[in-house]
């Protein structure tokens, strides 16, 4: 497959490598497995830092089912003893190659809190033990892979491999490490939601094609010699330094004669001379003119030296990466690594519904492995009764990594493959009452939402549709998920429906008929949405809304609250220490949270992912957001530990524990009129030892009155867990 068609073959419509005879009830993690379903050897053995549990919200249970439904006999090696290789062994030497990939989740992020403390749980391993998988996993499974079977193809991927596929900003480290390919050895890299790539590569592979030679596949990455250029008439584009890109793409000239007609074209058979017309190039022509030339270009940008002592060039390089994210008119990109070129293939093409009713449709298990026993996997008990009905988020946070990974392009699946899966749980999913737990995704209500015109969506290049206001391009009608809600209720032994994936309030607000749904069916008294801040500054470096849409969402939940006769709570989430964000943008939204009586009980502080707009902030205190230059805006970057702390008081001002500090910042802020006990103060002051108040001598010069007790509010809507919290898609 050339990597710039964009009418790839569909996943669905292959040809079986072979014949199976039936899906496995599980895929095979030991050899005696394997020997019941009559195999000898497998052909893909998927490595995995997750407990194998067979549910397409798990990522090798998903490409596993789907490899097994192309003929592939599948194995599956989960959370494996990588001190050696000998738990690499367990299946056999595959016949085609090992796929390695970290889990649902990146290992750092998953082994580490955000003030890097490790983790005392890990909701994707057995009864939630922690050290069950290394750091870097991908890089050790990898290198282990290679030591069990040396020269054995190895193919990486997951979101750990996808936001670590160029050099990075590592936040464990505190440095910029190299690609993983680069330390990981790996012969490619998917990158993405794989599954087109996969599939491709899994049958060139076995039609012989050696892995490494494979370098023409739409959302992989690979290392090649420097300078490498595929075959034909490509172009290198310089991108390595600061504010000279190179020309993007020569263009057409409109005035352009087609054909061009030669001296014998402009003669008849007499030999007198013709008149020929000019035909000037249509607008179509100029465009596909102009995207011949885009596919056959990869823009160079800075080296892994370069990046790794210059921040303004790292922070070029990675607002370079995300302007080239858009599949419908992605360049390739190159870096070079010491003597050696990453090369990226353009984006992975979104599925089609088609495609994704295909992949969800699979004979999956819906259940742990029965190797765990009744061992419980907290990951498992949040998901198991859930349904994934789309995929993608274009609301470009920085912070987040979804966009990163999954793209910014809806990929949705069809109302019937949906309600046939809420029948499957139904009826084979072992303690279900009823209650299906969540029909979401990475948004809730970003089901169908697609820009109007595709010839737009192929050549648009925002890193958001909804920021800093929504897309006059951006079609938000939400009655296909208002009638997807209505027909799944609707269902025989479907008593409740409730969403738990986040919210996007300002796409909510568009519809007040959804908003009404929502809240009068499918609410659990809670419902969780993230306005993230309330001040201007961080906002603008979160790209999220401003407070007034969470205000206009706020009132027209709490209306239809009220017309359903229930009583129900917005649960908010904030960040604090997010870069961009001063201390008086923190003491301002913990006025705001005192003001609307919220007292949140579990915080978030930024964490710094790989790859992440915010995590360029955060390392180069540039804003990538913006064209870079040397003399680019500077952002507040809260980086040392007293200032993470601080930030994090605000957030729980009515915590006792923080009001010393408290009253320290506020102090040198010049804010002490916000220490007291007024309606207007935030904290009390120091000497507010035992609950009571002070008592200050009467005016008349009397004993002072007795003291009232301080009455602190609890907080009022129910909190998360902790597995819950780290649960949400960032």
């Amino acid at each position: 497959m050339n990597p710039v068609a964009l009418s790839p073959k569909p996943i669905h419509s292959y040809r079986p490598y072979r014949r199976l005879s039936r899906p496995a009830p599980f895929l095979p993690m030991s050899q005696q497995e394997m020997a019941e379903l009559g195999w000898d050897s497998c052909d893909i053995i998927l490595v995995t830092g997750d407990g194998y549990i067979d549910h397409p919200s798990f990522g090798m249970a998903l490409i596993g089912r789907l490899l097994e439904a192309q003929g592939f006999r599948v194995g599956i090696i989960s959370q494996p003893d990588w001190h050696s290789a000998d738990a690499f062994r367990a299946l056999g030497r595959p016949n085609l190659f090992f796929g390695v990939t970290a889990g649902n989740m990146d290992s750092m992020i998953n082994r580490y809190t955000a003030d890097r403390r490790p983790r005392s749980d890990d909701a994707y391993t057995p009864d939630g033990l922690p050290d069950k998988r290394p750091d870097r996993a991908v890089v050790v499974y990898a290198q282990r892979c290679r030591e069990a079977f040396p020269g054995i193809g190895v193919m990486i991927g997951s979101i750990e491999a996808s936001l670590r596929r160029i050099a990075h900003y590592d936040y464990w480290s505190e440095k910029v490490r190299q690609s993983v390919l680069v330390h990981s050895k790996a012969d490619i890299l998917l990158y993405g939601n794989a599954e087109r790539a996969l599939i491709e590569i899994a049958h060139r592979v076995a039609a012989g094609e050696k892995l490494s030679d494979i370098r023409d596949v739409r959302g992989t990455a690979f290392i090649a010699p420097q300078g490498y250029l595929p075959d034909g008439d490509w172009i290198e584009v310089d991108s390595t330094t600061v504010d000279a890109p190179g020309r993007v793409e020569p263009h057409p000239d409109p005035y352009a004669m087609e054909p061009t007609p030669t001296a014998s074209d402009s003669k008849t058979d007499n030999g007198e001379q013709t008149v020929q017309p000019v035909r000037f190039m249509s607008l179509a022509e100029r465009v596909a003119a102009r995207r011949a030339q885009r596919h056959k270009t990869v823009v160079r940008i800075p080296a892994f030296e370069a990046v790794a002592y210059d921040p303004v060039l790292y922070a070029h390089a990675s607002r370079t990466l995300h302007i080239e994210s858009n599949p419908g008119n992605a360049r390739a990109l190159v870096q070079l690594h010491g003597e050696r070129d990453v090369w990226l293939n353009p984006p992975p093409l979104p599925l089609k519904t088609e495609e994704m009713d295909h992949v969800y449709g699979l004979s999956y298990a819906r259940h742990p492995h029965p190797s765990y026993g009744s061992a419980r996997f907290p990951a498992w008990e949040m998901i198991r009764f859930s349904v994934n009905i789309m995929r993608g988020c274009f609301g470009g946070c920085t912070f987040c990594s979804i966009t990163e990974h999954e793209g910014r392009i809806i990929q949705s699946r069809s109302e019937g493959s949906i309600l046939r899966e809420i029948e499957e749980i139904r009826d084979k999913t072992p303690g279900f009452t009823g209650q299906i737990s969540d029909l979401g995704g990475p948004t809730a209500n970003m089901y169908r939402l697609t820009c109007k015109d595709p010839k737009i969506e192929s050549s648009c290049r925002r890193l958001s549709c909804v920021y800093p206001g929504i897309c006059e391009n951006l079609n938000t009608d939400h009655d296909p998920l208002i009638r997807l809600y209505r027909k799944a209720r609707a269902l025989p032994g479907i008593k409740k429906i409730t969403i738990s994936s986040g919210l996007r309030y300002d796409l909510a607000v568009e519809s007040p008929e959804y908003i009404k749904e929502l809240v009068t069916h499918h609410v659990g008294g809670y419902l969780k949405i993230a306005p993230e801040h309330t001040e201007a500054g961080p906002l603008s470096k979160m790209m999220k809304p401003g407070i007034g849409s969470y205000e206009r969402f706020k009132k027209l939940f709490e209306r239809f609250s009220r017309q359903a006769g229930k009583k129900q709570y917005l649960i908010p989430y904030f960040i604090a220490a997010h870069p961009g964000t001063s201390d008086e943008d923190m003491l301002n939204l913990a006025l705001w949270l005192k003001a609307n009586d919220f007292q949140p009980d579990q915080v978030q502080t930024f964490t710094p992912t790989p790859m992440a707009l915010a995590t360029t902030m955060w390392h180069t205190g540039r804003n990538p957001l913006k064209k870079l230059a040397r003399s680019s805006e500077k952002v507040d970057v809260v980086r040392d530990g007293y200032r993470r702390k601080l930030h994090k008081a605000f957030l729980r001002y009515h915590d006792p524990k923080n009001w010393p500090l408290l009253r320290e910042a506020i102090e040198k802020m010049g804010r002490s009129e916000l220490i007291g006990y007024g309606p207007e103060c935030l904290i009390p002051p120091a000497d507010h030892h035992t609950g009571q108040r002070p008592r200050p001598p009467r005016a008349n010069g009397l004993p002072p009155r007795p003291a009232n007790k301080v009455q602190i509010k609890r907080p009022g809507p129910k909190p998360l867990t902790a597995s819950a919290a780290r649960k949400r898609a960032r």
